[in-house]
């Protein structure tokens, strides 16, 4: 931007809209309002994005717009900040109060967005149909103010009237002030302590009585337990002495008692592990319930069947039977236990323990997405970042791998970015195995999905070797490379970054190479960086407009679609390309599928047609 006060301007709207939408998770009375602003504020991202790239001037008047929406957003980030901390109890007592800031600030960032003329701005067609969209929002949320919890504001009212609370209401409250937990009530307590020594012990007298009321109902609540439960350990009681008839699914088919460690064989029939395994161990070769001859003798865990057991058994007041099995093979529990033993093998052990560890806790992220989560809490991923530069490249593999497999949890994402994962990732995707830099791409593309995200794998360098894999890599790897590619490029830095580093040429070939089976892909990537001026004039440099026309002729729904926006692009403002267009026949083309076409391929074909149109017009006139 040629203008620097516009561009400071810019650069602070984009670092506000960044730390809004860092902000972590609400988790009060006031959830709905603090999501719906932060929602609506994220989608401002674009307009200041594409502003940031542009090389535009902008005047007086959008300056000051401009201006009006920073210190709007500044102070959105104020309110948004203070109601995430503190009491959960004082944020729902003062609700009311809230909502009115929350209120005032969307009727300010609204003035401030009406004070901007959009039309005017240098902006592509997919920003500035967002950014009419955001602003309808905004006005709409202006007219209203966000409606309340109506419950917790009853079972509140309840509670200030001096009425006894029953045990239901301080269980409702409980779950909708999300003070569920022993260590929820202590953040709790400490908030109100906080708050009190910060004012000096001199807030409202009413509210901090109240406060304490409730944190105590709630305490009884949580630590004590609903009465309830002992009915249910009576009747269970009562169940032992009935001795329930146990479904024949869990008996095993061998000792006909209930399994307590279900294992699969290779005809597919369950059976207890010990069981099966003195048959086995017997010299047997066939499956006893079948007498077909088993294809191998090792034993698959019947985690599906375990639960169900267990599930059983805790309904009719069973006693769980005990596994004599070795701990870490079957269920959550043990599964804790093997990833404790793998992550001591990641830090003490030598680089074969590594390596094998590092491979079993792949094997267990993709297993189930409890294994996950409990790979996460016991602290593996710094580990297994640190393993992204080990010398051994099996060992590699199996690190960017199992971080893959563990982004699929949406909290690792913030992990695994958290410790520095991305530059490391990336340096894989450089340098390590074909296989390593496959599922890199995959990380990358995995972890990307957060808008944030976007920005930091972008300015780490990754776009140039997701280009070297999108050329050289296997038909998976250039499928990883493409979606990585695409999902980076919806940010506007990083359709600069692409471009730059020369991502039109080969998505050319990859879209004229139809037995590639990459046109696809190759499609999807140039119609978003058709949006960006610089892709614009990179593709147009590159001669596509034969093989546009074409895919508009012949492509799938989709193909068809993409071709028609990346021509749409193109042509407009560009005589000469116009007149290529035309030349090549291209007009019964663009009618049929403005007629035929999705929505959006109908529109673009209904403007390109418009442009062809206007250019018969001038040269009617003129001859």
């Amino acid at each position: 931007m040629a203008d620097q006060e516009g561009g400071d301007l810019v650069s602070q709207l984009v670092d506000s809209v960044r730390e809004i939408s860092g902000l972590p998770e609400c988790r009060n009375a006031v959830r709905k309002m603090y999501g719906n602003l932060m929602r609506r504020v994220k989608l401002l991202s674009p307009l200041f994005e594409e502003l940031k790239d542009s090389e535009q001037q902008l005047d007086d008047g959008d300056l000051k717009g401009l201006q009006a929406l920073r210190v709007a957003l500044n102070l959105a980030l104020e309110v948004l900040k203070s109601v995430n901390d503190g009491s959960k109890i004082y944020q729902a007592l003062q609700i009311e109060k809230t909502a009115g800031k929350f209120h005032a600030v969307t009727t300010q960032i609204e003035e401030a967005l009406s004070q901007i003329r959009y039309q005017r701005l240098n902006l592509s067609e997919e920003v500035h149909e967002q950014i009419e969209l955001v602003h309808v929002q905004f006005k709409r949320a202006k007219g209203r103010m966000d409606s309340f919890d109506l419950q917790l504001q009853r079972d509140l009212a309840t509670v200030n009237k001096g009425k006894e609370p029953d045990l239901e209401t301080i269980k409702r409250l409980s779950e909708k002030l999300h003070l569920t937990t022993v260590n929820d009530l202590r953040r709790e307590s400490t908030a109100i302590h906080d708050m009190m020594s910060a004012t000096d012990g001199r807030p409202e007298e009413d509210c901090i009585d109240m406060m304490s009321f409730l944190l105590k109902e709630i305490k009884g609540c949580v630590m004590l337990g609903n009465p309830e439960v002992d009915i249910v350990e009576g009747e269970k009681s009562v169940m032992r002495h009935r001795s329930p008839v146990i479904p024949d699914d869990f008996r095993c088919p061998i000792s006909l008692e209930l399994m307590k460690d279900p294992v699969i064989v290779s005809t597919g029939q369950t059976y207890e592990r010990s069981s099966i395994q003195k048959w086995l161990d017997a010299g047997h070769k066939t499956c006893p319930k079948t007498q077909q001859t088993l294809l191998h003798t090792a034993l698959t865990p019947n985690y599906v069947l375990k639960s169900l057991i267990a599930l059983w058994c805790d309904s009719n007041g069973v006693e769980l039977p005990k596994s004599n099995n070795k701990p870490g093979r079957s269920g959550s529990e043990c599964d804790r236990t093997v990833i404790g033993s793998l992550l001591q093998k990641l830090v003490i052990g030598d680089s074969d323990e590594q390596r094998s560890a590092a491979g079993e806790l792949r094997l267990l992220a993709k297993r189930n997405a409890d294994n996950r989560v409990c790979i996460a809490e016991a602290g593996a991923i710094p580990l297994l970042v640190e393993l992204l530069s080990s010398r051994d490249g099996r060992t590699q593999e199996h690190a960017v791998t199992a971080l893959l497999n563990l982004s699929i949890n949406e909290a690792n994402k913030g992990i695994i970015v958290s410790v520095g994962a991305i530059p490391e990732i990336v340096d894989v995707l450089k340098n390590g195995s074909t296989e390593a830099r496959e599922n890199a791409a995959a990380t990358l593309f995995s972890l990307s999905v957060l808008d944030e995200n976007k920005v930091a794998i972008g300015a780490a360098g990754a776009i140039p070797p997701l280009i070297d894999l999108l050329q050289e890599g296997t038909p998976r790897g250039k499928k990883d490379a493409a979606t990585a590619i695409f999902n980076l490029c919806i940010y506007q830095g990083n359709k600069v970054r692409a471009v730059r580093a020369g991502i039109v040429p080969p998505l050319m070939r990859l879209l004229k190479d139809a037995s590639g089976g990459m046109m696809d892909e190759a499609l999807a990537i140039l119609a978003i960086l058709a949006s960006h001026h610089e892709g614009k004039m990179a593709i147009a440099e590159a001669d596509p407009m034969e093989v546009l026309v074409e895919v508009i002729r012949s492509g799938s729904a989709r193909n068809r679609e993409n071709g028609s926006a990346v021509l749409w692009s193109l042509c407009a403002g560009d005589i000469r390309l116009l007149k290529i267009v035309k030349e090549l026949g291209a007009e019964e083309v663009l009618k049929e599928l403005s007629e035929n076409g999705t929505d959006r391929a109908k529109r673009k074909a209904g403007s390109v047609l418009e442009l062809l149109q206007r250019i018969d017009s001038v040269e009617t006139v003129v001859g």
